[in-house]
């Protein structure tokens, strides 16, 4: 799971969509390829071009990963694709080359590049003759700026010194999926179209950016009973919403305060860190009472982003000590009380207004299929 800047206070929303988990295709009537394109093509807003196009693409992610075709998985869909992007494959973002730019400088300040060197290289004629510098003043969208930053990190040794060949756009597409769940993702199961230029394009494309975004929102069983969930877990990534849930019951067996941020350990540069966060040291506070050891409960706590989570000691064992000694059960998902923070954005916002945002927007689609028949 991503690591954040900073936290809200504590936050539990109540659902949205008041839905059963997502079923798989085994539990739902088979249906033809023609049939599925036309049931979302019969989902999809007025107006929207090439409706066709995007109805095939969408519903042949459904297929290849297997998920339920139904109008409720569609419409979580289309409301996380309306949300992300509009159903633009890659969206104007206002005011990046101002974001770019101070991006490129924020990392060359950190490897202590001089401000006057660095912009001496930028002057320099990138791969398509053009300099840097007039690439970077008129980027418009996230696709150009991976392009620019690939290229100058491929041709320009200084650049790659501070970027660590690391390319600093991490997201795309019409679901603004990211690419190293993308990355993550193929390992487990193959990527159904040919490869462009690489992973990481493909991301960029309508095709792969909906087969990607649709496989983060759905291709994954988690324990519950509205989308809401699905939806903050797109946003703070897969188990978040559970994970927030396990931190609550660990307050309530420990006393010790915590925010429910969905990380269970702490994070460095996007990897965990091997000096325990709040959480673990919350959950270590209880170790005589789970009897379990630091080393086990480390171990348990390692599979909080994959579905063994739930049955290990830990999390069993936590829930356990806090439904006695509360006399009551406690969710199993609770919304991840995040406070987003990127350039791209210009006021507050958490990842409870973007669950309810899409659950919204889901919410009308589905009343809109509802009128029609």
């Amino acid at each position: 799971m991503k690591p954040r800047s900073s936290w809200l206070a504590l936050l539990v929303v109540a659902g949205c969509v008041s839905s059963p988990p997502p079923s798989r295709i085994p539990d739902f009537p088979a249906i033809s390829a023609t049939e599925g394109r036309e049931r979302v093509l019969a989902l999809l807003p007025g107006g929207l071009p090439d409706r066709s196009g995007w109805a095939a693409d969408i519903y042949a992610a459904v297929a290849t990963l297997q998920v339920a075709p139904s109008r409720e998985n569609l419409c979580a869909i289309i409301a996380v694709t309306a949300q992300e992007s509009g159903f633009k494959v890659d969206p104007p973002v206002p005011n990046l080359s101002a974001i770019a730019w101070k991006e490129i400088d924020r990392h060359a300040e950190r490897a202590g590049v001089p401000k006057l060197l660095l912009h001496a290289a930028l002057a320099l004629p990138s791969s398509n003759g053009r300099s840097y510098n007039d690439r970077l003043d008129s980027v418009t969208t996230e696709l150009d700026l991976s392009d620019i930053y690939d290229d100058l990190i491929g041709r320009v040794p200084l650049a790659r010194r501070f970027f660590a060949d690391n390319n600093p756009v991490r997201t795309g597409g019409p679901m603004q999926v990211g690419v190293a769940f993308a990355r993550e993702q193929v390992k487990s199961r193959p990527y159904p179209y040919p490869r462009g230029e690489s992973l990481r394009a493909e991301v960029f494309t309508r095709r792969g950016g909906l087969y990607f975004g649709i496989a983060h929102l759905l291709d994954y069983t988690a324990p519950y009973d509205r989308y809401l969930y699905r939806f903050a877990d797109f946003n703070a990534g897969q188990y978040a919403s559970r994970n927030a849930a396990f931190q609550k019951v660990v307050i309530e067996a420990s006393g010790v305060p915590l925010v429910l941020d969905g990380d269970l350990l702490r994070y460095e540069q996007g990897e965990a860190a091997k000096e325990p966060g709040s959480t673990e040291l919350a959950v270590r506070s209880l170790a005589s009472r789970l009897e379990m050891t630091p080393a086990e409960i480390r171990r348990d706590l390692e599979s909080a982003t994959t579905m063994k989570f739930e049955a290990s000691r830990v999390y069993t064992r936590t829930f356990e000590l806090a439904e006695r000694a509360a006399g009551k059960p406690f969710a199993r998902a609770v919304v991840p009380a995040i406070e987003l923070h990127s350039p791209k954005f210009s006021r507050k916002l958490t990842t409870a207004w973007f669950a309810q945002r899409v659950g919204e927007r889901q919410r009308a689609c589905l009343a809109s299929a509802e009128r029609r028949g």
